[in-house]
């Protein structure tokens, strides 16, 4: 039976949430950044913030947009010959050749690793037919990835008044880009060889921290120090963000640190639970059990609480069929929703006039 979307609050049920590590707002940890966020990259929750939302320049980390596009639109085994356009950038270059073939793996390498603003203008004339028609292609999905306060104007992110992004969007597009295999294999790259060029990557926390997996720095003197950092532990993912820090890998070791270690994932709802009832009219039963379809786990620390509350109609007219849909638990942590599960009926409610049509089974003879 289709349910209706319009449904009403039938029921709340709040739980204490059993946790593990104890945490106090003298817990957070003192930055040198201006600007600064931690994100759990699965659920979206923000752990740490310091003005996440105030615009800045951000210099190289403009690349990991460059790095996403190219990954998402190109065969990385294909050849690409180095046009005049992208020999002599400014800035951290790996100084190709005019008419030097290097594979896009390669230039990506060059691009992430060791920053070079040349691959980037490379990558983004191969990838958009032109260096500006990728700028649009930024800028395009950018705007699909929500990120508002984000604005593309090089592939590079040398200085320009036009190329902008917040803290808040750097780890939103960052979570983003992670699950992308090919992004996340080449972030995470900390050594290679490209043509003739031994290659290191720039980012220190790859070999200074314990699960950092990613992701870019970025300097100019106007922008100052910016790190985008992932670490994983336990099947956890964590992005930080630091905008214009100098003190920047002692300022991501404290994020991290302090996410993995003040924060731990519980599961909230539980696949296959029952969570609740249902009144049924004219049926075999009088109430109908809901469960929830999936597991919803959420990253919570010591004496916060969650609610789970129960989006159901009043009642439903039987027939009621099995695993049918049948309205949705809206998850609350310290009274803000931060996600919803779908529920579904646990079994089949024969109507009572059905019952009594037919009494008794007919067999043949």
């Amino acid at each position: 039976m289709e349910m209706k979307r319009n449904v009403l609050r039938t029921a709340a049920a709040t739980v204490a949430a059993v946790l593990f590590l104890s945490c106090s707002a003298s817990a957070a940890p003192a930055l040198s950044a201006r600007k600064a966020i931690l994100m759990d990259a699965d659920s979206g929750r923000v752990l740490y913030e310091k003005n996440a939302d105030e615009r800045s320049l951000i210099a190289s980390t403009t690349k990991i947009m460059t790095a996403l596009l190219v990954c998402e639109q190109c065969n990385l085994a294909d050849r690409v010959q180095i046009p005049r356009e992208a020999v002599g950038i400014e800035g951290s270059s790996l100084y190709l050749r005019e008419g030097e073939i290097l594979s896009v793996q390669d230039l990506l390498y060059g691009l992430m690793l060791h920053s070079g603003n040349d691959a980037a203008t490379a990558l983004s004339i191969y990838c958009g037919g032109s260096e500006a028609a990728f700028v649009d292609m930024m800028n395009e999905k950018a705007e699909r990835l929500e990120l508002s306060e984000t604005h593309f104007g090089n592939p590079h992110g040398l200085d320009h008044d036009g190329n902008y992004s917040t803290a808040r969007d750097l780890a939103k597009l960052a979570a983003y880009a992670m699950e992308n295999e090919d992004f996340y294999r080449t972030v995470s790259c900390k050594t290679v060889t490209v043509g003739n060029r031994s290659l290191q990557n720039h980012n220190k926390l790859l070999f200074r921290y314990e699960g950092a997996v990613g992701v870019k720095t970025g300097y100019t003197k106007a922008a100052g120090r910016i790190l985008v950092s992932a670490a994983e532990r336990d099947g956890r993912r964590l992005i930080a963000v630091t905008i214009h820090a100098p003190d920047d890998w002692n300022d991501h070791t404290a994020l991290l640190d302090y996410g993995f270690s003040f924060y731990q994932p519980v599961c909230l709802a539980e696949k296959g639970s029952v969570l609740g009832f249902v009144p049924v009219t004219g049926g075999e039963k009088d109430t109908a059990a809901v469960y929830a379809e999936e597991d919803f786990v959420f990253p919570m620390a010591e004496q916060e609480t969650y609610s789970v509350e129960l989006q159901l109609p009043p009642f439903v007219y039987a027939p009621v069929e099995r695993d049918s849909e049948a309205g949705t638990a809206v998850i609350c942590v310290e009274g803000k929703a931060v996600g919803s599960v779908p529920l579904r009926f646990e079994e089949t409610i024969e109507s009572r006039e059905r019952k009594r049509m037919f009494p008794f089974r007919l067999t043949g003879g």
